[in-house]
């Protein structure tokens, strides 16, 4: 029989990406999501890939009322929670306003499964859970929280509510996706990263630089301790990502209790190589400048990805000049978007 998954947050850059993968496998896909930092057309986006439009519902996840309704309207069988407030530089400046969205929409969601006997959740988690004093690469098994900014340490304290939650509900699955860094868009142009405003992102500014919408880009610190002194991070294809989604929610169905997952290649690019890539695959120039480095950036940042492969049977497949080539195409294809 068809499962029914909703997808809070599910018309952002990622939620849309694994709505594809959902419904190219056959799952009945549900958005909910209120649109603060996404658009609606990409329903049609998703469609036009897929064959099917998912079906959106305009909500605030943090109101019952409103997601209530959805409960009451749909047959869900799990859920995939992406919804949430997700730049790290805005939660240092506005703590308060991150705190309250993502706890509270993760809480009444939570409420909300347990009244209507859902007992599925995917959470997108980040790698920005291993704080600053873990040794790379991150394992599971390090020591979560010491995280650099308010974002991060709602990401540790929604982990430590499922960890709780799963263990007072012994036939509940929660499984916590830590992310390390999403980029590039669907092959087929259709659906990418939008970011609203000034990208917080590196390889959307790699994009709009190279599109002249950006004079240049700015490298935060070269004078790490790295081959070419910029920071290293593990970069991953969003359609890895979102195949990888898919893996830990087939693998939820004969599954209890809380698990965390890391959703990464298992090495790190540096920014300048990212930059030189793109360059190279695209046969487009990136003018940068070297500026100074950010409070709480790392030097290096990358996952061992083995727990993935082992439980979820997943890795990734698409390479840095994938990933470049596919967010250039998205950029070149979505000038208005």
């Amino acid at each position: 029989m068809e499962k029914t998954v909703l997808l809070t947050g599910g018309a952002g850059f990622i939620g849309a990406h694994v709505a594809v993968e959902l419904q190219q496998l056959g799952y009945r896909v549900i958005l909910a999501d209120n649109l603060s930092n996404s658009q609606a057309d990409v329903v049609g986006r998703i469609g036009r890939i897929t064959g099917v439009d998912p079906k959106l519902w305009d909500i605030d996840v943090a109101d019952r009322t409103e997601l209530e309704g959805v409960f009451a309207a749909e047959q869900i069988d799990a859920v995939v929670h992406l919804a949430g407030f997700k730049a790290v530089g805005e939660s240092v400046q506005q703590p308060l306003s991150y705190y309250r969205n993502n706890l509270d929409s993760t809480l009444t969601l939570l409420e909300v499964m347990a009244d209507y006997g859902v007992k599925r959740l995917i959470f997108s988690s980040s790698a920005t859970v291993y704080g600053a004093d873990n040794a790379v690469p991150y394992t599971e098994d390090m020591p979560a929280g010491r995280c650099t900014n308010p974002y991060g340490w709602t990401k540790c304290m929604i982990e430590q509510i499922l960890k709780d939650y799963a263990l007072a509900t012994p036939d509940f699955s929660a499984i916590c996706l830590r992310y390390f860094n999403p980029v590039g868009a669907h092959m087929s142009g259709l659906i990418g990263e939008r970011p609203n405003g000034i990208p917080n992102n590196l390889m959307p500014y790699v994009t709009q630089t190279a599109a002249g919408i950006r004079q240049e880009l700015s490298v935060f610190g070269n004078d790490y301790p790295t081959p070419d002194g910029t920071g290293m991070r593990d970069y991953i294809h969003v359609v890895d990502l979102a195949k990888g989604h898919v893996a830990a929610l087939d693998y939820s169905f004969a599954h209890t209790g809380w698990e965390a997952i890391n959703l990464g290649t298992g090495k790190a690019s540096s920014v300048l190589e990212l930059v030189q890539v793109f360059e190279q695959v695209n046969g487009v120039k990136v003018p940068y400048r070297i500026a100074p480095r950010r409070d709480g950036d790392l030097a290096v940042c990358y996952a061992d990805a083995s727990k993935a492969k082992k439980l979820l049977n997943w890795q990734t497949e698409k390479t840095l000049a994938d990933m470049c080539r596919d967010s250039w195409n998205w950029q070149k294809n979505n000038a208005d978007a």
